[in-house]
């Protein structure tokens, strides 16, 4: 079989990378405005401390008031060279992004203000166990419904990329069908959308420096699950449940249309922010798939729900009882049980909720898929809680809600 990576992963680290190269820039750095060509003297009383894909070198500078920086350069696979700069204020210039554990040279040069280099001093440094390496040998690929469930250890909570791949009969090749990056200690994710056939799927580890790991593959049969049929909805209306704004109607939230209207909350209601209905019979549910409102003011802020449960009943008279702001797994109140918590994933891009970017609104444009524990009952009622926002505001939105499940 061909696996098409380099034409599917590169983009998707565009991002990541972006991040890397803000290592050449000067922050903290002097402007290069002495006259002074003089050879600066090389650093001197190196240390190395190892860590995993990378390490820290301390160092004593010259006593010069011309030196601007310390510059290591490095290669950290057989392809790829990198440069690190540390600022004269500081005693430790950092390496990482090495693809394997074994020893690298490190080429390091005292850079004055008049941008004229030192001698070369070279040391070698051993990196530990790259992360992506770490982590490549827990993971496992099992059936998940309508698609594959992806599990995996990554105790030193460094950022990973998860790339899930799937034969495509059409080009008789592996081709990636999802990119997932994160520094979650356990990882679990779903990738969906396939039939209930045997497919070859495959799954392999990246970092943020293009490292890959070999590829696990494995044949496995999706679980059955259909998309629920929304014209078959209905509005519960519950006097315990968050009073309505702005005509934005709990109804909106199944009327397929990602650019119209969802549902609002008025303001100040008290917490949770919850709204009810009907999904027409009973289900059990698999996974649930969330779109929050985007644009430069509300992706990442606003009313957006950050952290909400999701509760059901399979009761024909379900109970108008308010819920609680927070309550465990399997808990119930009335006839309500809660089918599980969830929190909104923080903007891939890495950036703050406030300074999230194109890529980050695209990402939460596209909905975001949440799992429903297997262990949850059926029901054929659902409430959505919503505990906090991304925003500061006192009030909820959502713009559509899309649930899967097997019917019963």
């Amino acid at each position: 079989m061909i696996m098409n990576i380099k034409k599917y992963i590169l983009p998707c680290l565009i991002v990541l990378i972006a991040g890397i190269t803000a290592c050449k820039k000067n922050n903290g750095f002097n402007a290069i405005i002495s006259e002074d060509k003089t050879k600066p003297l090389a650093i001197s009383n190196i240390k190395i401390d190892n860590f995993n894909g990378g390490a820290n070198i301390t160092y004593d500078l010259p006593n010069s008031p011309n030196i601007l920086y310390v510059l290591a350069k490095y290669k950290i696979n057989d392809n790829t060279a990198r440069e690190t700069k540390s600022s004269y204020y500081q005693d430790t210039v950092v390496v990482e992004g090495f693809a394997k554990e074994k020893p690298y040279e490190v080429t390091l040069y005292t850079v004055s203000r008049a941008n004229v280099m030192s001698d070369p001093v070279t040391v070698t440094v051993n990196p530990l166990t790259p992360v992506y390496l770490a982590v490549r040998p827990s993971i496992s690929l099992s059936p998940d419904f309508g698609g594959v469930s992806v599990i995996a250890d990554n105790p030193l909570k460094k950022q990973i990329g998860i790339v899930v791949m799937s034969y495509n009969k059409n080009t008789q090749s592996m081709e990636i069908e999802d990119q997932h990056f994160t520094k979650d200690a356990k990882i679990n994710y779903s990738v969906t959308g396939f039939a209930s056939v045997e497919r070859q799927f495959g799954v392999y580890i990246t970092d943020k420096w293009g490292n890959i790991s070999d590829t696990l593959q494995k044949p496995i049969i999706p679980l059955y699950e259909e998309t629920m049929d929304k014209t078959k909805f209905n509005l519960l209306n519950l006097s315990t449940d968050s009073q309505i704004a702005y005509d934005w109607f709990t109804r909106y939230l199944w009327d397929g249309k990602l650019d119209g209207d969802g549902w609002h909350t008025a303001s100040g209601v008290p917490l949770p922010y919850s709204c009810s209905f009907g999904i027409g019979k009973t289900y059990k549910l698999s996974r649930f798939v969330v779109y929050e409102r985007i644009g430069d003011r509300y992706t990442y802020k606003f009313g957006n729900p950050k952290e909400f449960s999701l509760w059901g009943t399979n009761s024909s008279t379900p109970d108008n009882i308010r819920l609680p702001v927070r309550a465990d797994e399997g808990a119930v109140i009335g006839n309500w049980v809660n089918l599980g918590n969830f929190r909104f994933p923080d903007p891939p891009s890495g950036n703050l909720p406030s300074a999230s970017n194109s890529a980050d609104e695209d990402f939460v444009k596209k909905g975001v898929s949440f799992k429903v524990p297997f262990t949850a009952p059926s029901v054929k009622y659902l409430r959505i809680a919503v505990a906090t926002i991304w925003g500061n505001e006192a009030a909820a939105h959502l713009i559509e809600v899309t649930p899967y499940g097997i019917p019963e």
